[in-house]
């Protein structure tokens, strides 16, 4: 059979109509602008009111020299300065670096350094973070705070934006295909990579995801998650949306919020959605406004997903994607929802499952690496050709799964040593190097179990030293040094770890045994 007759294809991009697609990331909110000055846009800012700050910051970072291809880090903090910083950095022609603010001071001090960041916002505890690793960023010049703090002595953003001149913001010289961000992802078994994403890229999977979650002028996205990632604000901008923003993760309380305000769309964590599904007060909940409830990064628990659904009586559906694809190639279905599918590709984006061993092309129902193909896909991995990290057009996820006769997506495993937990990339062996610096450890490898309602937390397996420890030493060791996502759930001592004859670990057998020894 012909290799296209295997490929999926979401809707042709002549579907998303009157949607921005392929201009530039602020002139989204210049449109926005234009059609509703006074909407609320993020959280009590206006459309009229977040143009006007996101211009006098981005005065404020060319007055300081910043201008088109540098590089400013801005934390991924749920507040709405984050949408000004995004935004004002756009507007000065520079590019956006976009930080978890969870991180420790090991990949704090790794991503800063691998995007050559010369100024850096922070969160206050992000900030005390820094502190421990700043002699090691010769290049970070400038650090100013996100928010508010007074204990820190820094400037703030705030600051910037009330100091700057009175003066007509001159139109920048790049175009949409141009550097708008980087973002970072882990690879298979380092550290985090920085993903090259375009203006173009951004904008048109805005507008693919608006399409997909039936997003308009009248629509109120309710975001629940721990930090703000960009697509929840690029696809309420897209359509002069209203985005509410909910900080914290009091499940009743946006549950409330989300009633009050009007909500439509109910964005969160797969992990806080099952809790939520498991409240006893879920059959007393009512958002008469709400027309779906939205999840993405890692897999819903089917149980769940149909428990939420009859509750609300909308459809609950997740997504799949990567940082890579800005971030969607695949979002559930809000007509005709499939529990445990991610739904089809998103308009103007192709899909595939290949052959583990020989990279053919397989139908559907069968297993296979899941790659795909669209105008959301990025520039490429910062330092490499862009051709190199995506032969032929097609990103190779990393990912196992189906598409179905239907065309909807099934994840069902992943190739890489890297897991989910709680929508966050966790690769095992970053935590192995922090917990192979205790005098306890003569050898250790770490693995991913399944959870619950984390989908999958990390568990050692540890062969002790002359000089042992207990398990809780070795535990604790860990998870004050990482963010919480990183931390270990169990620590299991053994005589020794089986490697194959090239040394590899053979995580497979192992997670096997250790699922086998945790049941009894």
């Amino acid at each position: 059979m012909p290799e296209e007759e295997h490929v999926v294809a979401g809707p042709p991009l002549a579907v998303l109509g009157g949607l921005p697609g392929g201009p530039r990331v602020e002139q989204l909110l210049e449109r926005a602008v234009g059609a509703a000055p006074g909407r609320l846009a993020v959280a009590s800012l206006t459309y009229a009111e977040l143009d006007r700050a996101s211009t006098r910051f981005a005065l404020a970072l060319r007055e300081r020299g910043i201008g088109r291809g540098d590089v400013v880090a801005l934390p991924m903090a749920l507040d709405r300065r984050f949408a000004i910083g995004f935004f004002g950095i756009a507007k000065a022609g520079a590019v956006s670096a976009l930080v978890n603010p969870l991180l420790r001071e090991e990949a704090l001090a790794h991503v800063l350094a691998l995007c050559e960041a010369k100024t850096a916002f922070v969160t206050e505890g992000q900030h005390r973070v820094l502190a421990a690793v700043r002699d090691r960023l010769p290049a970070l010049e400038n650090v100013f705070l996100l928010g508010e703090g007074t204990e820190t002595g820094l400037s703030s953003m705030d600051d910037l934006i009330a100091a700057a001149p009175e003066a007509t913001l001159p139109e920048p010289t790049a175009g949409p295909d141009d550097l708008a961000c980087l973002q970072f992802t882990s690879g298979t078994t380092g550290p985090a990579k920085a993903v090259r994403l375009s203006h173009r890229n951004l904008t048109v999977n805005a507008a693919q995801t608006a399409w997909c979650h039936r997003l308009s002028a009248d629509s109120v996205l309710v975001n629940h998650l721990p930090t703000f990632h960009l697509m929840h604000l690029t696809i309420g901008v897209t359509v002069s949306a209203r985005h509410v923003l909910c900080p914290g993760d009091d499940l009743l309380g946006a549950v409330a919020t989300a009633d009050a305000e009007g909500g439509t769309h109910f964005y969160s964590l797969p992990v806080r959605l099952a809790r939520l599904a498991a409240r006893p007060e879920l059959p007393s909940l009512r958002v008469p406004s709400l027309q779906a409830i939205l999840s993405g990064g890692s897999a819903m628990p089917p149980s769940a997903t149909d428990t939420l659904s009859a509750a609300f009586g909308v459809p609950v559906v997740q997504g799949f994607g990567l940082a890579e694809t800005a971030p969607s190639t695949h979002l559930g279905s809000l007509d005709r929802p499939k529990t445990g599918s991610s739904g089809p590709p998103v308009p103007g984006t192709s899909a595939r499952v290949v052959d583990l061993d020989t990279g053919v092309p397989l139908g559907p129902g069968a297993n296979g690496e899941i790659q795909v193909r669209g105008p959301q896909l990025m520039l490429g991995y910062l330092g490499r050709d862009r051709d190199e990290d995506l032969p032929g057009g097609w990103l190779a996820t990393g990912d196992v799964g189906h598409h179905d006769e239907d065309g909807y997506l099934f994840v069902v495993d992943r190739i890489k040593d890297v897991f989910k937990c709680d929508n966050w990339l966790v690769t095992p062996s970053e935590i192995e190097k922090v917990l192979s610096r205790h005098p306890g450890v003569a050898d250790c490898v770490v693995l991913d179990l399944p959870h619950e309602f984390s989908g999958a937390v990390a568990h050692a397996v540890v062969v002790p030293s002359a000089d042992p420890a207990t398990t809780e030493e070795l535990a604790s060791f860990v998870n004050t040094r990482l963010p919480y996502y990183e931390h270990l759930h169990g620590v299991h001592l053994v005589d020794s770890v089986h490697r194959s004859p090239t040394g590899k670990v053979q995580r497979r057998d192992l997670r096997e045994q250790l699922m086998a020894k945790t049941r009894r």
